[in-house]
């Protein structure tokens, strides 16, 4: 969708031209295209342009935080729609917040997120739609500074989650994470066996372990950058994250 879009500054929202259309008849449309959406977000003040890319289409991104925030909510509301959805995001998020602690979390995406894909899904499947779940889930410009992408030393760490000086005092930790993403192909699995293994026993497929080793060395350099920027109240943790098929998590 347009939101799930504007939320990968990797690739911005891309359209030839701008809708100028926008009468009753036009916006009762049961059908518009990505075209029509990106031009009135743009007339709304919810996109910014941004120049054109190689081909000379119009490029689009989202403006500001505040902005970014609207658009995080929006996919967050359409994901989890229920009273017991919101409560349990809280409680897991909550747990990784303080503890750095992967598995209720990983769990609760799993079982709530990941399910919301089908099978036409995986062959769009990447790194950017595991970052994007992730940020949904945690989302939490209150206590943290959050960005995707952050530019660390030359090199771009997938999801930051930096305490805000104001919430220093509470037990919060600094998280940074990386994603990678695997097909079952790619593991060698063309029957359903695969998808019933542990967590453990996926961890140990040597696919599986090269990526979190990948991850894991991306996450060490990043590390020392950030210790030099915070110093001493720093308190991060960092997390390698594969995710497979869009369906199972591993982490280290």
């Amino acid at each position: 969708t347009v939101v799930n879009q504007a939320l990968n500054i990797e690739q911005p929202l891309t359209v030839p031209a701008l809708a100028d259309d926008f009468g009753i008849d036009a916006l009762l449309k049961n059908e518009q295209g990505p075209g029509f959406l990106v031009s009135l977000l743009y007339y709304l003040g919810v996109l910014t342009r941004m120049g054109r890319d190689p081909f000379g289409k119009l490029q689009f991104t989202i403006p500001n935080l505040v902005v970014r925030r609207l658009y995080v909510e929006r996919m967050r509301d359409s994901f989890l729609f229920t009273f017991e959805h919101i409560k349990l995001r809280d409680e897991v998020s909550e747990i990784f917040y303080t503890t750095g602690e992967l598995g209720p979390l990983c769990d609760f995406i799993e079982a709530r997120l990941l399910k919301v894909f089908d099978n036409r899904d995986l062959r769009w499947s990447n790194e950017l739609v595991v970052k994007t779940l992730f940020l949904v889930a945690l989302f939490n410009d209150a206590a943290y500074i959050m960005d995707s992408e952050t530019s660390i030393d030359r090199g771009y760490g997938d999801l930051s989650l930096i305490i805000r000086p104001d919430m220093r005092k509470y037990q919060l930790l600094d998280h940074l994470l990386e994603f990678k993403h695997l097909r079952w192909e790619e593991l060698g699995a063309k029957n359903a066996g695969m998808r019933e293994l542990s967590r453990e026993e996926l961890r140990e497929l040597p696919p599986v372990a090269e990526k979190l080793a990948q991850a894991e060395a991306k996450l060490a350099g990043y590390r020392e950058t950030l210790e030099r920027v915070y110093g001493e109240k720093l308190r991060l943790r960092t997390h390698a994250v594969v995710c497979i098929g869009l369906e199972r998590l591993v982490w280290a």
